[in-house]
């Protein structure tokens, strides 16, 4: 007989127009009976709980396609998502987790073929402005930085975010001093700067003349050496795309960019100074060098030769040691420039 009073599972239709009630309620935030409040933001945690469960099966059972297509069509029709964002730092820890594995799955989910997720923010790319600021509070920062990452899919929320009055609050963002925020921010700026080759290709040529300067300035040059080892890292990937080879001549043909990453040779972290020699090595390939770079790296010669002798890393790696033998005899077959009399002891002593 108790199996005639169990609860009739909730359609992915219901599920959403409940969430989305709830959502509505917590937004209003006009109930002043705690005991009342505390019931309904447990029901919304329950209710979000089982869309995840929708969308991701319950471990004993796969997602159902025909269920997560209802439910992806329903959450995008009526704002639900848009309502999800702004109630997200008012719900507990547990709930903000299941909420991002959900928006996560959304945006990954095709209809007919189509991406409800993309046209969806497509339409509505004002959402970038409320998480991207996330990364100022550190209570929501994650939350909604994952978020974000999952958003930066769709090419059109990149092309968004890629605009320098976005790209700049990055370099404050990064430069945290919490730990985590700086660390999850800089897993969405590398995020928005490698997964849409094309666009980041046009971002960089077209603001190449303060994203650089900025870059090797705000992040290269940090006084912390976890932004040091992410941004060299970065830069490298960067630079090594073929999309973004016009740049990438551009960066190494300037003598101030090559001083950098000399510089960061020298650092007292292996791992910075091993991203820093693969963007170092890009330089000396560089078959058109500037008659400053030549005349400094001639000029430095038996330093560099010296240092690259003995710098080594920790496992055995036939890639690390050809690239480190071309770049020794490419150094040591260099011939002075007569009209350049650079001599970078003065201005970086690098090696």
């Amino acid at each position: 007989m108790m199996g005639l009073f169990k609860n009739k599972p909730r359609s992915p239709v219901e599920l959403v127009h409940q969430v989305r009630d709830l959502l509505i309620y917590v937004d209003r935030n006009t109930e002043t009976r705690e005991r009342r409040r505390e019931e309904k933001m447990g029901e919304l945690s329950d209710l979000i709980l089982e869309i995840r469960t929708v969308l991701y099966g319950n471990g004993q059972s796969e997602p159902s396609s025909e269920a997560c297509a209802q439910l992806t069509q329903e959450f995008f029709r009526d704002d639900t998502f848009r309502l999800l964002i702004f109630c997200l730092p008012k719900l507990d820890m547990g709930a903000r987790q299941d909420a991002a594995h959900v928006v996560a799955n959304l945006q990954r989910q095709r209809v007919n073929s189509r991406s409800i997720a993309s046209e969806y923010l497509e339409n509505n790319l004002d959402l970038m402005d409320i998480l991207l600021p996330g990364y100022e509070n550190a209570d929501i920062a994650l939350t909604y930085g994952t978020i974000s990452r999952e958003c930066i899919r769709h090419q059109s929320v990149a092309q968004y975010l890629l605009n320098p009055e976005l790209v700049k609050k990055f370099f404050s963002y990064i430069q945290s001093p919490n730990f985590d925020t700086a660390s999850d921010a800089q897993a969405t700026f590398k995020e928005l700067l490698t997964r849409h080759k094309s666009t980041v290709a046009e971002f960089l040529s077209t603001n190449y003349d303060w994203f650089f300067p900025e870059y090797n300035s705000e992040l290269l040059q940090s006084s912390s050496y976890i932004t040091r080892r992410h941004a060299v890292q970065l830069l490298g990937k960067m630079l090594l795309d073929r999309t973004n080879s016009a740049v990438m001549v551009r960066y190494v043909s300037s003598l101030d960019n090559m001083r950098i990453l000399m510089n960061l040779l020298r650092d007292s972290n292996k791992t910075i100074q091993l991203e820093a020699f693969h963007v170092f090595k890009l330089f000396v390939a560089n078959q058109n060098k500037p008659p400053e770079i030549i005349n400094v790296l001639v000029t430095n010669r038996s330093k560099i030769l010296r240092f690259l002798g003995d710098f080594k890393i920790d496992k055995e790696d036939e890639q690390f040691e050809a690239d480190k033998s071309v770049l020794i005899k490419e150094i040591a077959t260099l011939q002075l420039k007569d009209h350049s009399n650079t001599d970078i002891d003065d201005c970086a002593n690098p090696c």
